[in-house]
């Protein structure tokens, strides 16, 4: 097949830990043909949607993993698959690269389904499932915020649309500074913020459990680092082996079958104690780390699943 990445520069990314590159490397070992262009690079001519970017193979060799053709120009619509793989923010350029990409699905398999991407996202699409997460509150109000933290008192806030724990806080019972972080958010963003329960289980980890195509195949541990309340490994969160528990089964078996029915092939969920916390369906990580502890090789059961939707 041919195969698109749309991501962040593949020069930049760790080898040992980025899931686009395992991706790739297991598309590649398939006998697909791969190209990589930035989103920057995406566009719409006259009913075509384009991309700018180069032809590349890789190799696991840090610094010399990918080795690009010359850029070129190509018409989206040629490709067996697209991947939209690039990381938030989850911002109107994000989701103006999704409306490009739902015009070429009548021939080409774009994963994760776009408009279900920019209609699932990570913090947004728990709001189904509040059995399973824990009490949780989206507001720019500053006052039903200060309501939420009055009545459960321990809780953490974030912006809404943020990534790999950029901006997370935990305010205790005793903490003075809700109104002034309001202040600093509100400057530069005119988002709601979430707030959620903090959860004293995260001293234990953030589990990060993959599913391919609807189906549970794996879990990692994210431990944060001394002092830190972020699990995220973008922070310094120590990954390690951890196997599933009947909680997360209990999770996956009431959200797979929505994440399978709308094409979220590759899904990242964050589980604290036996709470879930996010979806994460736009740049989900964590493959690498899991078929070393495991050796589940999830990047070959995430292109089975392609090949079998393209059969």
């Amino acid at each position: 097949m041919k195969v698109a990445f749309q991501m962040d520069p593949i020069g930049a990314v760790d080898i040992n830990a980025d899931s686009s590159f395992r991706l790739a490397e297991e598309a590649q070992a398939r006998g697909h043909s791969l190209f990589f262009f930035s989103p920057d690079q995406l566009a719409y001519q006259e009913g075509r949607i384009t991309a700018r970017g180069q032809d590349f193979t890789v190799q696991r060799v840090q610094g010399d993993h990918a080795q690009l053709g010359p850029m070129r120009e190509v018409d989206l619509s040629d490709f067996d698959v697209v991947w939209l793989r690039q990381d938030p923010p989850f911002d109107m350029h994000y989701i103006t690269s999704t409306h490009l990409l739902d015009r070429i699905k009548a021939t080409t398999l774009v994963v994760n389904d776009p408009f279900w991407v920019r209609n699932y996202p990570e913090k947004l699409l728990v709001l189904d499932f509040p059995d399973l997460t824990p009490p949780t509150t989206i507001a720019r109000d500053l006052d039903t915020i200060k309501a939420f933290k009055a009545k459960h008192e321990d809780v953490i806030l974030k912006p809404l649309y943020g990534n790999g724990g950029a901006g997370v806080f935990r305010l205790d019972a005793g903490d003075r500074n809700l109104t002034s972080l309001h202040e600093l958010f509100s400057g530069f963003s005119r988002e709601p913020l979430i707030v959620q329960k903090f959860l004293p289980d995260v001293s234990n980890g953030d589990k990060r459990v993959i599913l391919v195509d609807g189906e549970a195949v794996g879990a990692i541990n994210r431990v944060p680092a001394a002092g830190e309340t972020r699990s995220n490994m973008h922070v310094g969160g120590r990954p390690e082996k951890i196997g599933l528990s009947e909680r997360d089964l209990e999770i996956c078996a009431a959200i797979g079958p929505l994440l399978r029915e709308k094409g979220q092939v590759f899904v990242g969920i964050d589980v604290i104690g036996d709470y879930l916390t996010e979806i994460n369906v736009t740049s989900p990580t964590g493959i690498q780390e899991l078929e070393r502890f495991d050796g589940v090789n999830v990047a070959a059961q995430i292109w089975q699943a392609i090949e079998a939707k393209r059969a």
